[in-house]
């Protein structure tokens, strides 16, 4: 990295403050699973520290997910002074996006939605257009992901939100109607092989980043990227949904061994998973001009942006090698494109990304 470059624990996330407190956290959480038991329901303990969490009623699977978009909504209000445009329909979109895309990881139909818009005081409810696109936005998302939108909260929360800002975050329910759909760790083994989707671009993460360095640009979110599109616009893309597409490889009988959602911590989430594997990382997409934009005015060498953006993979699906071919020809019939990327094998914890000669250690990512 460059003397001058900018990381992304410098602009307010440094994930060796939060991790620590997360696993703190999940410690804690564990010790209240004796209260599921005193209703006749019992937890899925693997879910612990996964994106979502699972528990057993009867017959059948729940699980649950809360998630937030993050600060990506400052974009929109900045570049919506360039073009006109408010994007809110995106970010209604991405607000459950981010949601959806951590609750099918564990084999879950997402059944329910709830939405959480919190306000610094009523007058940013006054701005119809942009209203009406947030409301379209997170609507028709549900619709992609099969959910309902259940409801929420729209908090006021004078002097703790920014004036002139909102946080959007939310949860959702849905349920795994048969154990053979539960998706966890241990079905992980030496040998499988390891699925990445295409992003559709940076997603939700990362954005604090992306932000500071518009600050550092003359022209800010209006400066264009080599392939002529605004920083902003590259910024404000839709994240993918993989609800459909994680449904139709169970119902086509897709023996998936475990599924990581590439947020934080970049392509370190493909060894999210438990157990003591090596994931080698043969072969990659090339990412979006905008990560390359990223990298340049951030100062910030492949090991930092790896680490940090998802690069243009979104999704890892890990699975037997004979299921490749076939899962696949789903994801394109989803209209996604993935590339067979690597495989597991047995060894210490850890991903090597060979094309960029790159690898993450296990204690990098020490979630649980």
């Amino acid at each position: 990295m460059k003397n001058n470059s900018i990381t992304y624990s410098q602009v307010g996330d440094n994930y060796d403050t939060k991790d620590p407190i997360k696993k703190l956290a999940q410690t804690a959480a564990a010790k209240t699973a004796v209260n599921l038991t005193k209703h006749g329901f019992s937890e899925v303990s693997d879910s612990r520290g996964e994106s979502a969490f699972v528990w057993k009623q009867g017959n059948i699977f729940m699980a649950s997910v809360i998630e937030g978009l993050g600060t990506k909504n400052l974009i929109a209000d900045d570049t919506r002074k360039i073009t006109g445009k408010t994007y809110y329909d995106i970010i209604g979109h991405d607000t459950v996006a981010t949601i959806i895309n951590d609750l099918v990881t564990v084999g879950a139909m997402p059944l329910v939605v709830h939405a959480y818009w919190a306000i610094e005081d009523n007058s940013w409810l006054e701005d119809k257009a942009r209203m009406n696109d947030l409301i379209q936005g997170f609507e028709s998302a549900c619709d992609i992901s099969g959910a309902t939108w259940g409801g929420g909260e729209t908090a006021t929360m004078k002097q703790i939100v920014i004036p002139n800002t909102a946080e959007f975050a939310g949860s959702a329910i849905g349920i795994i109607s048969s154990e053979k759909n539960l998706i966890t760790d241990k079905k992980l083994q030496a040998g499988d092989r390891i699925l990445l989707l295409r992003s559709n671009g940076v997603n939700a993460n990362g954005i604090s980043l992306a932000r500071a360095i518009s600050k550092k640009l003359p022209n800010g979110y209006s400066t264009k990227l080599p392939d002529g599109m605004l920083y902003g616009d590259a910024l404000l893309t839709k994240t993918n949904i993989y609800a459909k597409l994680v449904q139709d490889l169970l119902t086509a009988s897709i023996d998936i061994h475990y599924v990581s959602n590439i947020t934080g911590h970049g392509l370190r989430k493909v060894m999210r998973a438990r157990g003591e594997f090596t994931y080698a990382i043969e072969n990659i997409f090339e990412p979006q001009e905008v990560f390359n934009f990223i990298q340049k005015h951030a100062g910030l060498d492949d090991n930092e942006m790896y680490q940090t953006y998802n690069m243009g993979m979104d999704y890892a699906i890990f699975l037997p090698e004979n299921d490749v071919e076939k899962a696949q020809s789903i994801v394109k019939q989803n209209g996604f494109e993935s590339i067979n990327a690597g495989y597991i094998q047995e060894g210490e914890r850890q991903v090597i990304i060979k094309p960029k000669n790159l690898t993450y250690k296990g204690e990098t990512l020490d979630l649980r």
